[in-house]
């Protein structure tokens, strides 16, 4: 018995000593670190920038992050640490060239392992090409100059700004390929210029730049004030009401023309009144309208189904192959607009656009001045356009008609002015019962006034030499600066 005490006690000792050994033996895994395996280019002077490596640790051991910066400045040495990543934060250096990023790891047995990011600063870019929709809130700079390569739709949701001075341009395109920056329903565009840093939309072909504007030169250096067609246009779409019909009846939403019917982005109309699709100010908008289909070219502005919430004032269209600004149905009201050389209507609306347009210049459009039809289906509102000075023709540039209204219009205008009226030139239609005139003069003869209505002249019509439209707050577009506003 005492012997078999003996050899259990010498069996634990043995087995004692050998979990001893093995506990002293033990080893841990060194950390490891691993970099990108692609160069990071990033711009000149860009902030606010990272780069993320992937790290294993031992689970039983600790560990410390270091990063050191060569061409770049590191914002958080440590890093920000989340499972197997480690971000680190840093900012681009002034000076282009080749860049790097090393972070070691240490753990708490003193193993360590690293690696490196390779950057590459470049020179700042100036131009970015804008080839996909906007699906989320974004902000365009007036460092940058944007170029809108296809149809750009800001869609439900997502929030474009725009800053002041901020220069955006159209590529070249027709029929399905017509480049244009679209508002979807539910979308937002926060273009809010000023006088001194107006927002201009033009195409590619346009040399001016947002330098131009910061230094006051908001005339294009190559293009000329009648050169139309080049690119599409903007078109703002929203969830107010229309008055709208198909062979089934009345629609309270259908697709804008200019866009493919397959693209939901299209469509406009509702049943909010004060839908906000966001605020569109100091914009100017150029040598658009491209040609979409036989006879249809996009307007300067489209407004659809626009709702009273959204803000539209101090807006110039130059040389739009189409119509100035057309509305479609909605409730928004605009103010404070010149319209200057376009190919079709300085003015148009449809579907009982129930808003008004206040303080405004029309010059020289070969449509109509004021293309003014009714409600297309059951529902009728009317708008009202008042406080305007329109110039109807020049020594190269006759407008087709003065005021085109259907029998069904509903619009009351008021206060306009028209100046270089010539023969041909006509109020084409004074017996609707919808349109009321009052403040109407034409600057003629007064023996001529009949010539230019057609039917027995309304007593709001008269002859007339003073200007109706407060000249001096469009002083900031090119239409001003050019000095074609002195004539009126």
């Amino acid at each position: 018995m005492k012997i078999r005490i003996l050899s259990l006690l010498a069996l634990c000792v043995t087995v004692l000593f050998s979990c001893t050994k093995e506990e002293a033996n033990s080893t841990y895994d060194a950390p490891s670190v691993s970099a990108p395996s692609s160069v990071m280019n990033v711009q000149s002077g860009a902030t606010g920038l990272s780069v993320t490596f992937n790290t294993s640790v031992d689970a039983d051991l600790t560990a410390t992050y270091q990063a050191t910066g060569n061409g770049v400045t590191i914002a958080n040495p440590t890093g920000d640490v989340s499972g197997n990543t480690v971000t680190i934060n840093f900012d681009a250096g002034n000076t282009s060239g080749a860049a790097s990023i090393t972070l070691v790891v240490t753990d708490s047995e003193n193993q360590d392992d690293e690696a490196t990011a390779v950057i590459n600063v470049g020179a700042e870019v100036t131009e970015i090409l804008l080839t996909t929709n906007v699906t989320e809130d974004v902000t365009w700079t007036a460092d940058r100059t944007y170029i809108l390569g296809g149809r750009i739709s800001v869609e439900s949701g997502a929030t474009l700004t725009i800053e002041p001075g901020t220069v955006i341009k159209g590529q070249a395109g027709t029929g399905a390929n017509a480049t244009a920056l679209l508002i979807a329903r539910g979308g937002k565009l926060m273009a809010e210029g000023s006088a001194d840093l107006p927002i201009v939309f033009t195409s590619i072909a346009d040399e001016l730049t947002g330098e131009d504007i910061a230094n006051g030169n908001v005339a294009s250096p190559n293009l000329d004030p009648d050169i139309n067609g080049l690119w599409g246009g903007v078109i703002v779409l929203g969830n107010a009401p229309i008055s709208a019909s198909n062979d089934n009846g009345d629609v309270s939403e259908v697709q804008i023309e200019g866009v493919p019917t397959s693209d939901p982005n299209g469509l406009y109309g509702g049943n909010d009144p004060e839908d906000n699709s966001g605020v569109i100010k100091y914009v100017s908008i150029r040598h658009g309208g491209s040609n979409i289909g036989s006879g249809n070219e996009i307007n300067g502005l489209t407004l659809g189904g626009v709702g009273s919430g959204t803000v539209v004032d101090n807006i110039e269209i130059v040389a739009n192959q189409d119509d100035g600004i057309e509305w479609f149905g909605g409730t928004v009201n605009v103010t404070n607009v010149a319209v200057w050389n376009v190919g079709d209507d300085g003015i148009d609306t449809d579907q009982s656009w129930n808003g008004t347009l206040d303080n405004f210049v029309v010059v020289t459009p070969t449509g109509h001045c004021f293309e003014l039809d009714g409600p297309e289906g059951s529902a009728k509102a009317g708008h009202t356009i008042q406080n305007g000075s329109i110039l109807a023709s020049s020594d190269d540039r006759v407008s087709e008609d003065l005021i085109n209204v259907d029998e069904n219009s509903i619009v009351s205008l008021k206060n306009l002015y028209f100046k270089n009226v010539v023969e041909g030139q006509m109020i084409n239609r004074v017996t609707a019962e919808g349109v009321t005139f009052e403040g109407i003069e034409i600057n003629v003869a007064a023996e001529n006034l009949a010539n230019h209505v057609n039917g027995e002249v309304p007593a709001g019509v008269t002859i007339g030499s003073a200007t109706k439209a407060d000249i001096s707050v469009l002083s900031w577009t090119w239409t001003s600066k050019s000095g074609v506003l002195a004539e009126l």
